[in-house]
């Protein structure tokens, strides 16, 4: 992907299709200073974002906004995927104003839902932007930003809206849910994979397996990624030091949190901070 854009920097709208096949692994969790529209167009995948789990189906939209930890595992078969990169300021004011909610809902996670009778216009829309990427002429990228207000334009028209998304890790093992529970509930404690497992009333071994087999991340993963999901919120809407935010974020060394926040967020706390309130 960086081979083709910096998508560290887009600085236009960018869309690219791929096919994963069951049991393909992602290096890591990640975020990004940009939107993205993720489309599932055949097949399923399961989606980890802001400490939740959800299960995308054909015709599944997920909308992300910047800086936001998501994850993508693939454990359902073949999956073909479409996401579609963009800034804010690629998007027309008239086209905001007709989603739920104007301005406003480019500030939080959406999952929506493309009726079966409309799946074909936007795949086929989708698969026009995509082609653009492979043209790369000096039309393309007016073409791609004229086919992102119509992707909009579209979803607001025939799209459902999911409201009532679920609050945990969609799964029904209620071991997992347990684990999942109280490192949501424990994370700024010095908690170990020993004290979830526990709570859960697994060995710590067998549950780290069955919660990577079930969400993609082991239980140490899922806690840092908790942990730093509550840390960047803290870094924006706080004035305490990073430092502190550290430790009330359940992190003990103050190195090592630099270090895990700069791989998944592409910059150290302070750079961050600096970067999302600029």
């Amino acid at each position: 992907m960086a081979s083709r854009i910096s998508m560290k920097n887009l600085d236009r709208v960018y869309s690219e299709s791929l096919v994963r096949e069951k049991g393909y692994i992602m290096p890591t969790h990640h975020c990004h200073n940009y939107y993205e529209l993720f489309y599932v167009e055949r097949g399923a995948c399961r989606f980890l974002i802001e400490n939740n789990m959800y299960d995308l189906h054909g015709g599944d939209f997920i909308f992300i906004p910047p800086q936001i930890l998501h994850y993508t595992r693939y454990l359902f078969g073949t999956c073909k995927r479409v996401a579609v990169f963009f800034r804010l300021s690629d998007v027309r004011e008239d086209v905001r104003e007709l989603l739920p909610g104007g301005d406003s809902f480019f500030s939080e996670m959406h999952i929506l839902q493309v009726p079966e009778l409309h799946q074909d216009e936007v795949n086929g829309l989708l698969a026009k932007m995509v082609r653009e990427e492979r043209i790369r002429d000096d039309r393309s990228s007016l073409l791609c930003s004229i086919m992102l207000q119509e992707l909009l334009v579209i979803g607001s028209r025939v799209c459902h809206f999911l409201h009532d998304a679920p609050a945990d890790i969609h799964t029904t093992d209620r071991s997992i849910l347990q684990a999942a529970r109280f490192i949501t509930g424990h994370y700024m404690d010095p908690i170990t994979t020993a004290d979830i497992a526990a709570e859960a009333g697994l060995s710590p071994n067998y549950l780290t397996r069955k919660f990577r087999e079930a969400t993609g991340l082991g239980l140490k993963e899922y806690l840092i990624f908790t942990r730093l999901q509550n840390a960047a919120m803290e870094l924006i809407s706080t004035d305490a030091s990073v430092t502190d935010i550290a430790q009330k974020c359940g992190f003990s060394d103050g190195n090592y949190f630099k270090d895990v926040f700069k791989k998944s967020y592409g910059m150290g706390p302070r750079a961050y901070r600096k970067d999302v309130q600029r």
